[in-house]
């Protein structure tokens, strides 16, 4: 079996120069999405001195089942789907990046994969955007994750109800993200449809101008 299905995935590129931008933005798409569909959003954020970038899952999907399911389920996709976001993150690393400078944003199951990476790769990063999504695993898991996010700025937005992201799962992975030291914000918008609305992108251009200084 291959334990590790998106590796060497592609990455797609977009916004500054790596070399000269201020920072980044890894950005996660959802199932069925594309590294260049969610790279679209990256210039609706108002960050043009940043680098986008946008890892691509295999077959168009992180991993098979609900993010609600028993993580066994999601396997091995969900932690290559983790490892991937690693590599990715890795790379900036590389190329000059501070993670203190990196944004990890994603909208569904990206932004479900967004919050698990860094709940589960504690540090101080630029910032965290969840678009409709929270940490991984069953309602009655236990959400608790180890480390320190050292005032890491987090923004969980979703629609209520949604077809796939309970509010109540937003809720505890703000507390969980609370108690690692992350500073969150998160707002409810009853009625929305599974999208990001623009109200949203509006929110996220406020945030990241706040986080990001």
């Amino acid at each position: 079996m291959n334990t590790h299905p998106h590796g060497g995935a592609p990455l797609v590129w977009g916004g500054a120069p790596v070399a000269s931008a201020k920072g980044a933005i890894v950005l996660l798409h959802g199932r069925g999405g594309s590294a260049q569909d969610i790279l679209t959003l990256g210039p609706l954020l108002g960050q043009p001195e940043f680098a986008l970038v946008a890892p691509q899952a295999a077959g168009h999907t992180w991993y098979p089942q609900s993010f609600l399911a028993p993580r066994e389920a999601n396997e091995p996709y969900l932690s290559s789907a983790l490892q991937r976001v690693a590599e990715t993150v890795a790379e900036l690393e590389q190329q000059g990046v501070a993670r203190d400078r990196i944004v990890v944003a994603g909208f569904s199951q990206g932004a479900c994969l967004s919050s698990e990476f860094v709940a589960s790769h504690p540090a101080r990063y630029a910032g965290l955007i969840a678009f409709t999504g929270g940490l991984i695993g069953p309602l009655d898991a236990d959400l608790h994750h180890e480390g320190s996010l050292d005032g890491t700025p987090a923004l969980l937005l979703s629609g209520d109800p949604d077809p796939h992201v309970p509010w109540a799962r937003v809720e505890a992975t703000a507390a969980e993200l609370e108690r690692m030291g992350a500073s969150v914000s998160s707002k409810r918008f009853p009625g929305r449809p599974h999208t990001v609305s623009g109200e949203e992108i509006e929110l996220a251009r406020q945030f990241l101008r706040v986080a990001l200084g």
